[in-house]
């Protein structure tokens, strides 16, 4: 009885990697779909905590951030042992307590978003302003280094090469995507396309999360 509680729990973990994941994208493209003078096109997906319907966003950040930290314990619960069952499961959870930090500290007025603020960074930043960065840097940081911990791991692992390679690709992505979008958006050109460069990461990033969750659902990782 006490195995089988066990295994539940892990199973309802991990389920908050898979809903986080997709839910999070769902979500974030809806919202910027319909926010009046926003273009995902161009704009971070922060401004969408910014302005009246800000809150939606800002839930969305932080429901995620503890959706991936339950996710975390999920995985240290079914990995246990082997290369990685430590750090794998950490790295996603400072991940996840980064997105929480994303939605607790909202972004300053920038990149021409709400309507009236300049296309480049903000001029000056406000505490809340650089705490959000600060939050930005755990998202992707300690993602990007997950992904080469899982690589590392399924590498190792009979009939996993599959997945050691889709690893480490979302791993190699992440950094480019967010260094593309960055530099768009320090252009100061309306035209950018730094939203786009910066969704393909968070895409390739939470997507990535979704799958390895359901997969260690799927498999004889998680604990009986």
């Amino acid at each position: 009885m006490g195995d089988e509680r066990g295994k539940t729990l892990t199973t309802f973990l991990l389920a908050g990697g898979v809903v986080g994941g997709f839910g999070s994208l769902i979500v974030a493209l809806g919202a910027g779909a319909l926010r009046r003078d926003y273009s995902a096109l161009r704009q971070p997906v922060s401004m969408l905590s910014l302005g009246d319907g800000g809150w939606v966003q800002i839930a969305n950040f932080v429901i995620t951030g503890l959706l991936m930290v339950a996710c975390a314990v999920g995985l240290q619960r079914a990995l246990r042992t082997g290369r990685g069952a430590t750090w794998g499961p950490l790295l996603i959870g400072v991940h996840g307590l980064g997105l929480v930090g994303s939605g607790v500290f909202s972004a300053d007025p920038s990149y021409g978003y709400p309507p009236g603020a300049g296309l480049g960074p903000a001029a000056a930043f406000s505490v809340h302003g650089i705490l959000h960065e600060v939050a930005g840097f755990t998202v992707f940081g300690p993602l990007t280094a997950a992904c080469f911990v899982f690589a590392r791991r399924f590498a190792t692992q009979a009939g996993c090469r599959g997945w050691a390679v889709y690893s480490f690709l979302t791993g190699l992505a992440i950094p480019p995507f967010i260094a593309l979008a960055f530099n768009a958006w320090s252009s100061g050109n309306a035209a950018n396309v730094g939203g786009v460069f910066q969704r393909m990461a968070i895409a390739a990033g939470w997507v990535w999360i979704s799958l390895l969750a359901l997969r260690t659902i799927k498999t004889s990782d998680t604990p009986n």
